[in-house]
């Protein structure tokens, strides 16, 4: 495993976690509620987390932008990704299901300052870092490592964003957490090939 990187990863994750809680990036999550998600209908509820597990549980079909989010993100809900990346590699869906373990810990004992849209408090945002669809899709495009898997990743990622399910910040966490899964995976997996190498010699 590549442990320089690793390590690294592990930095700017902890470092945007401490700027998001200490309010240092609420100024572009702000200004991104504001202009960067025309798809977004806010309210004063909490995001449920049985909803980031099973796809397309309690979900919105009232404009474009919902259908597009939730067609498209739906392989990085929790119990599609596992599945598809446990088809390509064990080690590595492990590695999801400890991800998406750190990723939900990260939302109960981060909250960031509240962001608002016109006079509504946005509730789901108070602890949306970092985003749990982003840690899977990377985790995917990095499973499958085909142009058309990236694709799938970038759109999916951005329409988190403009459909208004995520701020920058708990995208950008969704990211560097995903990057520090495959990382951990790839190494697991090259642990294990050298462990059923051994077996055979």
């Amino acid at each position: 495993m590549r442990w320089p990187y690793a390590f690294l990863l592990s930095l700017a994750f902890a470092a945007l976690a401490v700027l998001v809680a200490a309010g240092a990036c609420t100024g572009l999550d702000q200004w991104a509620v504001e202009r960067q998600m025309p798809g977004g209908v806010f309210t004063t509820n909490e995001a449920s987390l049985v909803a980031a597990i099973l796809p397309l549980y309690h979900t919105h079909w009232h404009d474009a932008w919902s259908v597009a989010v939730n067609v498209v993100t739906v392989p990085a809900s929790f119990v599609p990704a596992l599945l598809l990346v446990a088809w390509r590699s064990r080690p590595l869906a492990a590695v999801l299901v400890a991800a998406t373990a750190a990723e939900t810990l990260c939302k109960h004992v981060l909250t960031r300052p509240a962001l608002h849209h016109g006079a509504i408090h946005v509730v789901g945002f108070d602890d949306s870092f970092p985003s749990g669809h982003t840690v899977r899709t990377v985790i995917l495009v990095g499973a499958f490592a085909h142009p058309l898997t990236a694709l799938w990743g970038t759109a999916s990622i951005v329409l988190l964003e403009l459909a208004g399910w995520h701020t920058p910040t708990d995208l950008a966490g969704g990211v560097l957490l995903g990057l520090l899964a495959l990382l951990l995976g790839g190494g697991a997996r090259r642990l294990r090939a050298r462990r059923l190498a051994r077996g055979r010699a």
